[in-house]
């Protein structure tokens, strides 16, 4: 399944599948044992403790985050990896919403406190964890047959939307960030552009109709086209309100207009949403300087002014990861190319025995990879309505 074509494949098996259950012929059984991933693989064994736990050793706390916990959850679904899916879920309602993730929003960021003891750092969500967390829960329970996720999913959806949504003056309703710290002063809301991934926010809006889910994907595109004056994005934006029934975009008070690591997924969020879906061509013709960008030094810059297009430094390769469905989906198959096999050859490199023996591997290039390499291999995309194609749902006579 390691190849670039995949995606094609893996539908031909599907239309062959449908034809071999409607024939009355006996089909090779859907599920299949877990599929053959090498980057899942190279992340399990370098950020994945037996107990569930993923451990960025970066900084000195050896922390775990619930972005981190949700991540792993995805691509161990995307693996069809159920034993390690559950191991991952246990361990962050255990460690990050104190036994019951319906009553308690997942704590963003645990591991190594000062005074040695192993917990909780901060109790604040990260409610773009918390919609993977959702997803993922939803996901598994419907391809493997678990109502038990599909309630932990209910119980947690209804969770973030009693604390994570806001109604903005002339916007209407927005995720924020988390539930505590991003309202500032002067009616001035801080927003994360990059937490808003649109096919998640379709499954949602499925799971959960009569939340604000389909407003918030449409105000999703409303704050990318507003926000993007040279074709890129920030990692944070602003919104403040100029009265009780209209509001503004602005540049964030606080993290200014800077677009980095935070930034990159957006471009990532907007080459994975479906071609069907009615707002993605408006979201990726406002983050065309990306694309120019790569095309002038042959790769994506690892930081941007968005207000002057000013760019400085060279993207690690999880950025070129991230920007492979991108460049596909607008139709640079020979930059998209280009990028799969940086991304390709330098995560390799990173997981190399004289690399390992010096650090541990980039965390967040290995989550980009799953995300950008994986679905360039075929090994999963999105519905329009938001719901996952994978292809060891199908016949494994792929």
């Amino acid at each position: 399944m390691h190849h670039v074509n995949n995606a094609g494949r893996w539908l031909a098996g599907f239309v062959l599948g449908i034809f071999l259950a409607l024939a009355g012929g006996r089909a090779i059984a859907e599920t299949c044992v877990p599929v053959d991933w090498p980057i899942w693989s190279d992340f399990k064994t370098h950020f994945l403790k037996p107990d569930g736990r993923v451990v960025d050793a970066s900084t000195p706390q050896l922390h775990s985050s619930s972005e981190g916990q949700s991540y792993a959850m995805f691509f161990a679904l995307v693996a069809n990896d159920p034993a390690t899916f559950d191991k991952l879920w246990r361990w962050s309602v255990n460690n990050l919403a104190e036994g019951d993730a319906g009553a308690v929003l997942p704590a963003w960021i645990w591991g190594r406190a000062d005074d040695g003891a192993w917990r909780v750092l901060d109790r604040n969500s990260a409610s773009d964890a918390d919609l993977w967390f959702v997803y993922s829960l939803l996901e598994a329970g419907r391809l493997w047959s678990r109502p038990d996720y599909i309630r932990d999913a209910t119980r947690l959806l209804a969770l973030v939307e009693q604390k994570e949504i806001a109604f903005l003056p002339g916007l209407g309703p927005m995720l924020l960030p988390g539930p505590v710290g991003f309202e500032q002063p002067n009616r001035i809301w801080q927003l994360n552009p990059s937490y808003l991934p649109v096919p998640v926010l379709r499954r949602l809006a499925s799971a959960s109709p009569a939340a604000p889910w389909a407003g918030i994907a449409a105000n999703t595109a409303r704050l990318i086209t507003s926000v993007t004056p040279k074709g890129f994005i920030a990692d944070w934006v602003g919104y403040q309100a100029t009265s009780d029934t209209d509001g503004r975009f602005i540049i964030d008070p606080v993290k200014g207009d800077r677009g980095s690591y935070d930034a990159i997924r957006v471009y990532l969020w907007a080459g994975l949403t479906p071609n069907a879906d009615p707002i993605a061509t408006r979201i990726r013709n406002a983050l065309k300087g990306m694309s120019a960008a790569i095309a002038t030094f042959g790769f994506p810059p690892e930081s941007v002014v968005t207000l002057t297009g000013a760019m400085a430094g060279t993207g690690p390769f999880g950025f070129s990861a991230a920007v492979v469905p991108y460049l596909r989906a607008t139709g640079q198959t020979a930059l998209a190319e280009s990028q799969l096999q940086r991304a390709r050859r330098l995560q390799v490199d990173s997981v190399s025995a004289p690399a390992v023996a010096l650090r541990q591997p980039p965390y967040f290039d290995h989550v980009l990879s799953l995300f950008g390499v994986g679905w360039a291999d075929g090994h999963y995309a999105f519905n329009p309505n938001g719901t996952l194609l994978a292809p060891w749902r199908h016949p494994c006579a792929m």
